[in-house]
């Protein structure tokens, strides 16, 4: 055995334990930066070594047969363990993607090997998934939001745990699915799981330990510790939120430690709302080194149909359809902007218009009038600076009668005293006929200034508000649930569009804006749309939209998007909620194609 003082190069994890070190005896240094050039990820940390992303490490690890002397490179024993499991896992996801619907666990199986201490109640079709996810080992669940993904993660652990595989279970998500973990993992079993939340410190023992994904980096040395003190298994919950990959902070530091766990599992109802790229970031995560090249030949032709054939067996996925659920009514209104709206509105799109001329490659600065552009065509007041940042708008009912001859910035200012957003006469009048018959209402709103604006025009039914900056959230979430006099909850789906059950005791909602977040509208609709849900249920989402505004381009952007996602997923009701029905009135996250669709669209309607 050659002593590592002897060796030319020396393969092992750095000292954070996240990263591979490759170093170099001084006279192999120009051999180790020709090998850098195979890891475009990696870095020289010293002036012999190098770190690489475990996953890239494992992506290029043929790279290493160019080395000049193969027979003096020296492995820590530690590290080509994990790297053995990691090539192991690798083949067992390529045996199981030849295998196709054949699983080693059958459903029927399931309930024997959750051991004495499970009590949950399942479903079939969750036995079904149950025993897939079982037998992949390490294993990804896209059934739709509602499905129960918590429940089946919690069985799969159970039986892992049952057979040894696995002693404590870390999960990273976000902070409003901690509420379904903790239910759950009291519910399921007859001696309660013991659950610790990290906050400023890391507990030293736990049964299951919760992290958010914005904690996740701060104590990437610390959580990786955590693996590799006792076997672990490790889920991503809501995992798109790391779809980036090792080009996010999340996806960067979810990669880094996902080879220190044993079993690896993503839960996501949403895993490509933008595109395949997503999807493979995701599996990279699961088969570190595997995940991406399978992804990339699967969709490397365009055939979203044979794509989907080629990955369903390394995923298991419920449908809408499977939970047998009462359909959702989704019906888009459209509302006419009124002539001062509209004025402003428009000079608004001309100023969007010179800008993106002169900025094409500047996403951020376009990304940001775009921003403006959703909020004006809600009501151009929004973007007026308050006293406070989210001062609430303050509309004279009736509005003043415009006077000729004001400049546009002078009614730009006092914009809400001459008019009442058509948006939010309509949400009123929505919320109104609602709780006249006793049904309370999901108010949907991107923009917390909007959200306070509502907040007072809704006052009568004594609204719940919950927005990122909402201190007592679960206190507004119980009086949405239980106070009578509560008609209507008022949020935004990126505070509330995941890990919330609402449809107990609501069932409409009303989306005044959207922007063009595909997946975070899909968790969103499914607040009031969920597995429990009575047969009878009448479901009901209104879509507002300003005609003639950038409220139609996201239209037609979350369209393309929900398709591409029924198609690989082979779901044909996420296509469905792409074309909502129009009827008539009763009174953000961007891409590059995203901002491409609003030019195009814009100067095409300019010219």
């Amino acid at each position: 055995m050659i002593a590592e003082q002897e060796a030319s190069l020396v393969i092992g994890f750095d000292v954070t334990r996240t990263q591979a070190l490759l170093r170099a005896q001084p006279e192999f240094t120009a051999a180790l930066g020709r090998l850098l050039e195979r890891f475009p990820a990696g870095r020289f940390s010293e002036k012999s070594a190098i770190t690489v992303p475990v996953d890239e490490f494992l992506l290029g690890l043929e790279a290493l047969a160019a080395w000049p002397a193969p027979e003096t490179v020296v492995w820590d024993a530690t590290f080509q363990s994990v790297v053995g499991e990691m090539l192991d896992d690798a083949e067992t996801a390529e045996r199981q993607l030849h295998a196709g619907d054949q699983f080693d666990v059958a459903a029927s199986e399931v309930d024997g090997l959750l051991g004495p201490n499970w009590c949950g109640p399942l479903t079939d079709f969750q036995r079904r998934d149950i025993a897939r996810l079982i037998s992949l080992g390490h294993s990804a669940n896209f059934s739709v939001p509602g499905a129960g993904k918590t429940r089946v993660a919690l069985a799969v652990f159970a039986a892992m745990r049952e057979r040894g595989k696995v002693e404590r279970l870390f999960v990273v998500g976000p902070k409003a699915a901690y509420e379904a973990w903790l239910h759950e993992a009291k519910v399921c079993f007859k001696k309660p799981l013991d659950v610790k939340i990290v906050t400023n410190r890391l507990p030293g023992s736990a049964d299951l330990l919760l992290v958010n994904y914005e904690r996740l980096n701060r104590s990437l040395v610390g959580f990786a510790k955590w693996l590799q003190d006792s076997p672990g298994m490790m889920i991503l919950d809501e995992a798109h939120r790391m779809k980036l990959g090792a080009a996010g902070v999340y996806g960067t530091a979810c990669m880094a430690l996902g080879p220190l766990s044993r079993v690896r599992m993503i839960l996501s109802g949403t895993p490509a709302p933008n595109g395949a790229k997503d999807l493979e970031n995701l599996l990279s995560f699961v088969w570190p080194g595997r995940g991406r090249r399978v992804v990339r030949q699967a969709v490397g032709g365009g055939d979203l149909g044979y794509a989907s054939g080629v990955l369903r067996p390394l995923y298991t996925r419920t449908t809408k359809h499977e939970l047998g659920l009462p359909p959702v009514i989704t019906r888009v209104c459209k509302v006419e902007m009124p002539p001062l709206h509209r004025e402003i509105y428009d000079a608004m799109v001309g100023q969007f218009t010179a800008r993106a001329e002169r900025n094409r490659n500047d996403f951020e600065s376009l990304g940001r009038a775009v921003l403006r552009l959703l909020m004006a065509a809600t009501s151009p007041a929004l973007l007026v600076e308050g006293a406070t940042k989210y001062e609430p708008l303050s509309f004279r009912i009736p509005p003043l009668e415009v006077q000729e001859g004001e400049p546009l910035s002078a009614l730009l200012r006092d914009l809400s005293r001459y008019e009442v957003p058509p948006k939010y006469q309509e949400t009123l009048a929505i919320v109104a006929a609602n709780a006249a018959r006793g049904r309370k209402t999901l108010v949907w709103a991107s923009f917390v200034r909007s959200i306070k604006s509502l907040e007072v025009l809704l006052e009568d039914f004594s609204p719940a508000v919950v927005h990122g900056g909402t201190v007592d959230r679960s206190d507004q979430l119980r009086i949405f649930r239980e106070d009578p006099s509560c008609a209507v909850l008022i949020s935004n789906p990126a505070t509330l569009g995941e890990g919330v059950s609402l449809h107990q005791v609501c069932h409409d909602a009303v989306y005044v804006d959207r922007d063009f977040q595909a997946g975070r509208f899909l968790q969103s609709l499914d607040r009031i749309h969920r597995l429990g849900l009575a047969r009878d249920t009448e479901t009901r989402v209104t879509i507002l939209e300003s005609q003639g505004s950038i409220d139609e381009i996201v239209a037609l952007r979350l369209k393309e998007k929900l398709e591409f996602m029924g198609q690989i997923l082979d779901d044909p009701s996420v296509q469905k909620l792409g074309d909502p029905e129009d009827e008539g009135a009763l009174a953000g996250g961007m891409d590059t194609a995203d901002i491409q669709a609003i030019i195009g669209r814009v100067s095409a309607a300019r010219s």
